[in-house]
């Protein structure tokens, strides 16, 4: 029986085979159409919709972590010609995501009373909130799990708490008090799909400079999901994040440019300045214009004025751009190889000595994946960094 992977993966293999073809050329249009905020967008979903391979076409969305978007416009347009049984398995699917989102609301709720109560200020990031800013909905976007950031220094109370929710950590507490940093403090409750990030100003190490976290702290708002204030970070700091965070995983998922599609279309407040300072601060200009360049070229929402000076004199965010939308589609199915995912780091650093001061940081920094298991707290941290690099190569190689 074919899973979804197996579908998309037979689909490569076979475009691989065939000189200059593309792999699900006619899916992959569908869906940047149905994420996409343009208003031409309609007309295109109306024109791709006949003949579409409707299982394929759910399959990538879901890889893609787009189905609500795409279940949405599905709706407004009555289907869109789409099978029966084609839209009762999105409709099942988009139900068992908004009962998911239910269950996560409510264990978002209880930490953030436990953490006042115990005097940790956080603040909840990604997931939920950039749902609720692109789509003006906490349940449209798909998510697997809760970021919440929170200072260092209240890490550990913070991970204790965690815990007496009957929460499993995956990072050792005698690692955290031999001062090591995981990549992120992550949490899972045994027997269910509910998982807990913990993030700090020293995990968010693909900030190509530390993470000014009291500005952020600073600049925070709230916004109310399901009927309660919760503490999120104000648009143009969230808008920032997610450019990091796509850069990051190599923007190998549709759903991250089109969050920044949907957030330009929606929020014509932004402040560009507060964007390109928060930005300057540490060092991801390259990224914000990688973010807006993705949202432009790929889903047609133009660059806004008062950056499009920036991103126009910037080439290389242009180049990387197109190495972007040359694997996008495959969902991470065909990942770049290790040197250029090392060249990516260096350009989207900003190149030159601070590119590679943030490469190198990058592939000496390292995580819990890093660490020997039954010795986190005991470890040589120069020989883990020694060893970071050969680990990288044995898991991405030649061919990713």
């Amino acid at each position: 029986m074919y899973t979804g992977k197996h579908l998309i993966q037979e689909h490569l293999l076979t475009a691989s085979s065939l000189l200059g073809a593309k792999p699900f050329d006619r899916e992959w249009k569908f869906l940047c159409a149905c994420v996409s905020p343009a208003p031409s967008s309609a007309a295109e979903i109306s024109a791709l919709a006949p003949d579409l391979d409707w299982g394929l076409a759910l399959e990538l969305a879901e890889e893609h972590s787009v189905l609500g978007v795409v279940a949405g416009r599905l709706k407004e347009s009555g289907h869109a010609g789409m099978p029966a049984d084609a839209w009762e398995k999105l409709q099942s699917r988009m139900h068992a995501q908004h009962l998911f989102t239910l269950s996560m609301t409510a264990e978002l709720f209880r930490i953030l009373d436990a953490y006042w109560k115990a005097g940790i200020e956080t603040i909840l990031v990604k997931g939920p909130v950039v749902s609720y800013l692109a789509y003006g909905d906490p349940a449209v976007r798909s998510y697997v799990d809760l970021d919440l950031l929170v200072r260092d220094a209240a890490i550990l109370p913070a991970c204790r708490i965690l815990t007496t929710f009957g929460f499993e950590a995956d990072v050792p507490e005698a690692a955290i008090l031999a001062g090591k940093i995981p990549g992120e403090y992550l949490f899972k409750r045994p027997g269910t799909q509910q998982i807990v990030e913990l993030h700090t100003e020293k995990t968010f190490r693909y900030y190509p400079r530390p993470m000014r976290i009291e500005d952020l702290f600073v600049w925070q708002r709230r916004l109310t999901l399901d009927g309660r204030e919760v503490p999120a970070l104000c648009l143009e700091d969230e808008l920032v994040l997610n450019c990091i965070h796509g850069a990051k995983h190599f923007w190998e998922r549709l759903m991250w440019p089109a969050d920044i599609a949907a957030i330009l279309a929606r929020h014509p407040e932004i402040a560009w300045e507060r964007v390109t300072q928060a930005a300057r601060d540490v060092g991801a200009e390259r990224m914000v214009h990688v973010g807006l360049l993705l949202a432009e070229s790929l889903l047609g929402v133009p660059v806004p004025a008062e950056m499009a000076a920036r991103t126009n004199a910037d080439g290389v965010a242009r180049q990387l751009v197109s190495q972007v939308k040359s694997w996008l589609p495959s969902a991470g199915y065909l990942p770049p190889p290790l040197y250029r995912r090392a060249m990516f780091r260096l350009k989207m650093g900003g190149g030159g000595l601070s590119g590679a001061v943030y490469l190198m940081r990058l592939s000496l920094s390292p995580t819990e994946e890093d660490w020997a298991e039954g010795r986190e707290e005991r470890g040589s941290r120069v020989w883990e960094a020694v060893k970071r690099p050969f680990r990288l190569m044995r898991k991405y190689g030649q061919d990713g």
